[in-house]
């Protein structure tokens, strides 16, 4: 495994022909997984808008003029009825979301103890909540939570086009925080968003330094939302291009072996093929549900056609091979 890539050598994966980059990826991808495995994860939003920060494309922010409402935190008996539903239709984690800048107070002791019934239904639990400081970190590690989501969103450079509110280094000190108290790393970035190939290789070039890898690594493909500045402003105005994001999917598989690589954001809008072309290029992770926090996800019924068409299974034991054999 290794912690060393330099954005020299993660762009020149992105700049290999498609056919040889994609060859690389599914070998990587088999040496670690069964290929043919997909685990499923539900995202829930326990406490929607209203946030404070300003990052372009969330239409959560309360800066922006969006659809979206600002509710009051979801009671508990509604967040693990939402659970126990999830999981009967397959999900082997759930993933609960708040829109905060950070915790605090009573909410947050509130949330510890979902946390806690979650873990008690024998599933994996993931909370994306903003900032952390250690005590916190502490807490949720000591609720039974699993992993910890806390996205880069970009490279170190292109980041400051994105958000003011919050530094690159705070998104890491969360990071280091999770880490130290033995919880697991989901984290990864949006593409898409007016940023350079280099940008993208940039991103990359974060997660794949860090030692250990990020346990999951979700990339999203960038869900304009009428209203948030990356659908108003002609900086965002391209599309990425489909390849370009089944690239960037490879290269985070190649440069991460034995991480869960999420298809993520963005998934409602894409083909049936170029869906299974992301899987092909090691892909074995997706939101499962017909909604992510705020944006519309592929309904459930037709991620099960995909699946019987590709051959693809729901993931059972959602720890990469190449760890068991470690662990063992």
């Amino acid at each position: 495994m290794r912690y060393n890539w330099s954005i020299d050598e993660i762009e020149a994966l992105f700049a290999l022909p498609f056919n040889d980059l994609m060859f690389r990826a599914q070998q990587t991808h088999r040496a670690h997984f069964d290929a043919n495995e997909v685990q499923l994860s539900t995202l829930l939003s326990i406490k929607t808008g209203g946030c404070p920060e300003d990052c372009k494309y969330c239409p959560q922010s309360a800066r922006y003029n969006t659809d979206v409402e600002s509710d009051l935190l979801m009671k508990k008996e509604q967040v693990i009825a939402a659970a126990k539903t999830a999981k009967e239709k397959g999900a082997s984690r759930f993933c609960i979301g708040a829109a905060w800048r950070e915790p605090k107070g009573r909410a947050f002791e509130l949330v510890c103890d979902m946390i806690s019934e979650i873990k008690a239904m024998d599933m994996e639990a993931c909370a994306t909540l903003g900032m952390l400081t250690p005590e916190q970190a502490a807490r949720l590690k000591a609720s039974g939570l699993d992993y910890y989501n806390h996205n880069l969103d970009s490279d170190p450079e292109y980041y400051k086009e994105i958000i003011s509110t919050r530094t690159y280094d705070e998104r890491l000190d969360t990071l280091k925080h999770v880490r130290a108290n033995g919880m697991s790393i989901c984290c990864g970035g949006i593409v898409g968003m007016g940023e350079s190939r280099r940008h993208r290789a940039g991103l990359v070039t974060q997660l794949a330094r860090m030692n250990p890898h990020p346990e999951s690594v979700p990339i999203n493909m960038l869900v304009k939302v009428a209203g948030t500045p990356v659908a108003e402003d002609t900086q965002f105005a391209d599309d990425l291009d489909p390849f370009e994001f089944i690239r960037t999917i490879a290269v985070a598989r190649i440069t991460m072996p034995a991480s869960h690589v999420r298809l993520s954001a963005g998934r409602e809008a894409m083909s049936e093929q170029m869906q299974a072309l992301c899987f092909l290029a090691g892909a074995n992770s997706i939101f499962y549900g017909e909604k992510l926090l705020t944006t519309d996800n592929q309904d459930a019924n037709h991620d099960q056609m995909l699946f019987e068409k590709l051959g693809l299974r729901p993931m059972q034991n959602p720890v990469p091979s190449s760890r068991r054999m470690v662990n063992a």
